[in-house]
């Protein structure tokens, strides 16, 4: 009679134990990839939700499908231009099939990250530094569709690619501020050029006009007196022009000729 309780806890030990072991819960985000004796059951992967395995069989692993975000560690790169840089850049991907990532390959983490690293090596390798620095949208699509299309027999979406930090050498970095300001200064150069030019233009188009009306260079010169008045000067100098002394001048001309 005694030994019935004994039995009895037994039996319900292994049979919580077995329970455990046959019921599992995925979240919304997981699924289950399960094996059968190590054969793949069935085609896909099974949850969300209640699943129930037969203990001591199935096997099961789990797999999120949420977009994982990994970073990529600084890589050394020299460009096509013979410049030594180091590069880190972020990677976004998402499981779309769980059975191939589980299949396909050992570990898919580590399989993106070393690709990532791999491949950002080789496409910046193929680049110089004036278009890494000025077409960097372009660099990150290259890389984005460069991953994905090795990654996709693993049943990976790689979705971006995103290059962080370029750090340049100091001497670099000394020769591109010093290219950045020779830039400036010709720039500077040609707008005050341009100006000159520019000006230049504007007086010998007033000096036309001044010459076919000379009534205007009077009128200009009584504006000169004006704009000198107001600057409430203790001496005003009173230009004169040479056109009112010609009939003095003329007389004079004459009465010599007369004499002569």
């Amino acid at each position: 009679m005694q030994s019935i309780p004994v039995v009895f806890i037994v039996v319900t030990f292994f049979t919580i134990i077995i329970l455990a072991n046959a019921v599992r819960i995925l979240r919304e985000y997981e699924r289950g990839v399960i094996f059968r004796l190590g054969r793949l059951l069935g085609n896909g992967a099974r949850g969300p939700g209640l699943i129930l395995l037969i203990p001591l069989i199935d096997k099961m692993v789990k797999v999120s499908l949420r977009t994982v975000v990994m970073d990529v560690p600084p890589q050394d790169v020299i460009t096509r231009d013979n410049v030594s840089i180091k590069v880190n850049a972020v990677i976004y991907f998402r499981v779309i099939q769980p059975d191939k990532a589980i299949i396909e390959v050992e570990n898919f983490l580590v399989a993106t990250s070393q690709l990532s690293q791999t491949t950002l090596r080789s496409v910046l390798g193929q680049s110089e530094l004036d278009d890494l620095l000025s077409q960097r949208e372009k660099i990150n699509q290259r890389l984005q569709q460069i991953i994905d299309a090795n990654t996709e027999p693993w049943g990976i979406k790689v979705s971006n690619v995103e290059v962080k930090q370029i750090d340049l050498p100091q001497e670099m970095q000394r020769a591109m501020a010093k290219q950045a300001e020779a830039e400036r200064e010709r720039r500077s150069k040609v707008i005050a050029a341009e100006g000159e030019f520019q000006a230049s233009q504007r007086l010998a188009d007033a000096a036309h006009i001044l010459s076919d009306q000379p009534s205007a260079i009077t009128l200009r010169y009584l504006q000169t007196l004006r704009e000198i008045a107001t600057e409430k000067n203790s001496t005003t100098i009173f230009p004169i022009p040479i056109d009112l002394l010609k009939p003095f001048l003329g007389g004079n001309e004459k009465k010599e000729g007369g004499q002569a």
